[in-house]
């Protein structure tokens, strides 16, 4: 059968073998040969074929039976699983199944549960009676016992490491814990309130061995610190009797005048400590070593009597007190021994290794800690002594600075007034030193404060010591020299602030104290940088001060100015315009008007001349004068109807005031040689508007073709009067007529 289907090679059936050859292709014949041999071959392969099927039917047959069995036994298995499948839907037996287990998983988990509560409740149990426990010790006197129980119990119970989720009744163990510390901590402090007592009638320290308290007796002192120490209140148990001993023995025994001894007393049930003075009364605490060797005497006895020459112990006991101890000896002692001359500074050598040795001394004690440099408190200010120098002569500095400025009342002596002797004599003469100073860049001398120079005295003490000090002490000096001209701007003007809100002597003293600072400060860099050490050279700056004095000098005066002016416009402002003063009572008015305006200025003249410099003088005068001159010329200049009386009236009152300020003209056209500013300068120069208001006099008696002529011929615009007041001034003194309208037409087609 498999000879049927072995593979049909065509080329067998063909006469070319090489069908590939492109040069021999089949051929009509040759295609015809093939389709008859291939139908020859199929026709021989059927036959086979049909000739294997007869020989082999029964074989056939057996197969096909078999399948045919095989298909009914798979429709009978299928007919029992739809049978099976039935009957598992009907009742599930996975579902009992999942009961069951889920019912033995939540006893385990309830069992479980149970066993933990059950160890959870012997815990607590446990817990309670260990407090319990605790409660009875403590009653029977067992302080170190119930001490270790309590501190074993706040490790199980937690303490400070609380949980939201914790059992409630971890909180009622807790509060359980905290109130049996807090009656072991009274108690233990009661025991040391008994152990250590101060008798005030004997002057003496009593420390007892043996205690009682309540129901407790025989407890010894030995235990009490031993039952604090477990707990861990040991500083908070030993506080009281630390302050015990810095209220009673320490600051007493440092702060006494003359030095004080030590006895001790000792025997099995307490220990003695006397204080009683020293045999030789008239020594004092000079370098220390007696200071030093009496509080190492003292903490010995702490060391042996309380502290059971337990090195923890003392150690608790010395960062209680030593901060204390420390900083009464150094404000006490050494910051009253630092020397206040640095030629002294030598002999503090001696003092410095006295208390090197002393702390040595506390070291081995372990009262303070050998690793601390904290600790060293004592040296470190010692050893910084020149420091400490410089800061003590930097307090005495500015303490002076603060008293000169405090206590001097800024007041002039009677010979410095316009009407002294040596006003009249020599104008700012220099009979007296007290006040008369040279400025040493404008080359004039002026008056100041007592307290200004003096200060300026100080300072110049103060900068003469940096160049002669290290390097350290010479920076604190320079400091304090700055800060002393700081407290002038800091002190003085609070000081008198209610003088400076008026016109006084005062304001301008102030004035002048801040200009011959200014100058000064600016003198400090030629006068001593040279000489300041090497070091301090480039940083010691004085100059940024100068323009503060300088600035607070000008406003001082602008302030007076103004003040001033603002009294002389008010002053001017009650002649209501000089309106109508034709009338006898609005002339009335005017005069007194202008009578208070010269009233005021030769008070001012009085203050500022003696006083000021005169370029300042000047300067400020004429701008008052300006202020004045130029607001009452526009006032009268303002008047839309003047009678012909009213301007007689107007030009008395302009000459009766100009006349009664002769005098405070005559200081401002006074020649001096010194200034420049103005040299040869006339009053009209100075003050532009008083050419104005002479020439405003004149025009009130001036006929109209006078007046057009002074404005053609520019006359009137030197004086400073525009075109729309000289029509206007022209409209209000002459009626409505021809020649005022010709005159006002020539005036307005001047041109210049």
């Amino acid at each position: 059968m498999e000879s049927l289907f072995n593979t049909l090679n065509i080329r067998d059936l063909l006469s070319a073998q090489d069908l590939s050859d492109q040069n021999s292709p089949l051929s009509a014949p040759d295609l015809r040969l093939l389709i008859d041999r291939v139908d020859s071959h199929s026709h021989q392969i059927r036959s086979q074929v049909q000739s294997y099927l007869a020989s082999h039917h029964d074989d056939f047959a057996n197969l096909f039976s078999l399948c045919n069995d095989a298909v009914s036994q798979t429709v009978k298995v299928s007919d029992d699983l739809d049978t099976v499948l039935r009957l598992v839907s009907e009742r599930p037996a996975d579902v009992e199944v999942r009961e069951v287990v889920e019912e033995m998983k939540g006893k385990s988990e309830e069992l479980k549960v149970k066993r933990e509560l059950l160890g959870l409740v012997g815990v607590i149990v446990g817990l309670n009676e260990r407090l319990e426990s605790v409660k009875e010790e403590l009653k029977s006197g067992k302080l170190k016992v119930a001490a270790e129980g309590l501190k074993e119990l706040k490790v199980a119970l937690r303490i400070g490491e609380e949980d939201e989720r914790e059992p409630l009744v971890y909180g009622l163990l807790r509060n359980e814990w905290s109130q049996c510390f807090e009656e072991i901590q009274e108690v233990l402090v009661k025991f040391m309130e008994k152990a250590v007592r101060f008798d005030g009638d004997l002057n003496q320290i009593e420390v007892k061995y043996q205690l009682e308290v309540h129901n407790l007796s025989g407890v010894q002192l030995q235990m009490v610190l031993e039952a604090m120490e477990v707990v861990g209140i040991l500083e908070y148990g030993l506080a009281k009797v630390a302050d015990l001993m810095i209220k009673y023995v320490i600051t007493p025994f440092i702060n006494r005048g003359q030095p004080l001894s030590f006895l001790e007393e000792s025997n099995q049930d307490s220990a003695l400590l006397k204080i009683v003075p020293s045999p030789d009364s008239k020594l004092e605490y000079l370098d220390g070593e007696l200071l030093y060797s009496g509080i190492v005497l003292f903490i010995k006895f702490i060391y042996r009597s309380i502290c059971f020459q337990n090195s923890s112990w003392i150690r608790s006991f010395g960062r209680l007190t030593w901060p204390r101890i420390s900083e009464l000896i150094i404000s006490s002692f050494l910051s009253k021994v630092v020397p206040t001359d640095a030629s002294k500074l030598p002999d503090f050598q001696k003092i410095i290794k006295c208390t090197s040795d002393f702390e040595t001394d506390l070291k081995e004690l372990m009262f303070i800690s050998p690793s601390d440099d904290k600790d060293n408190r004592l040296s470190n200010f010692a050893e910084n002594v020149e420091v400490h120098f410089a800061f003590k002569k930097k307090t005495e500095i500015l303490a002076k600075a603060r008293d000169l400025l405090l206590e001097c009342d800024f007041s002039i002596p009677q010979e410095y007034t316009r009407d002294g002797s040596i006003w009249k004599n020599d104008g700012t003469s220099i009979l007296s030193s007290s006040h008369v100073v040279d400025l040493i860049f404008l080359s004039e001398r002026c008056l100041v404060s007592k307290a200004a120079k003096q200060l300026m005295e100080l300072i110049h003490q103060t900068l003469q010591d940096i160049c002669l000090s290290s390097t350290r002490v010479a920076m604190e000096f320079y400091h304090a020299a700055r800060d002393a001209i700081l407290l002038y701007e800091v002190v003085v003007p609070v000081k008198l602030e209610r003088q400076l809100g008026g016109i006084n002597q005062v304001a301008v003293l102030m004035h002048n104290d801040c200009l011959y600072l200014s100058q000064e400060i600016l003198g400090f860099a030629f006068e001593y940088r040279t000489d300041f050490p090497s070091s301090m050279k480039e940083h010691a700056v004085f100059a940024d001060l100068a323009p503060r004095f300088q600035l607070l000098a000008e406003d001082i005066l602008q302030r007076q100015v103004h003040l001033v002016i603002y009294n002389l416009k008010e002053a001017i402002d009650s002649a209501d315009g000089f309106q109508n003063t034709h009338q006898m009572q609005e002339f009335e008015s005017a005069k007194f008007s202008i009578d208070q305006v010269v009233f005021s200025l030769e008070k001012v003249h009085i203050i500022w001349e003696p006083l000021l410099l005169p370029l300042t003088y000047k300067k400020s005068m004429c701008t008052v004068l300006e202020s004045v001159f130029s607001r009452i010329a526009r006032d009268i200049l303002l008047l839309d109807d003047i009678a012909a009386e009213e301007t007689l009236q107007l030009q008395r009152l302009i000459h009766l005031m100009l006349e009664n300020l002769s005098s405070l003209f005559e200081s401002l056209v006074t020649g001096d040689p010194n200034l420049s500013e103005f040299p040869a300068e006339s009053l009209e120069d100075l003050i532009p508007s008083l050419r104005k208001i002479r020439k405003l006099s004149e025009l009130l008696d001036m006929p109209l073709k006078s007046i057009t002529g002074s404005w053609e011929n520019k006359e009137l615009i030197s004086c400073g009067f525009t075109i729309s007041e000289v029509e206007d001034f022209i409209k209000a003194i002459f009626a409505d007529s021809p020649l005022r309208k010709d005159c006002l037409r020539r005036i307005q087609n001047t041109s210049f």
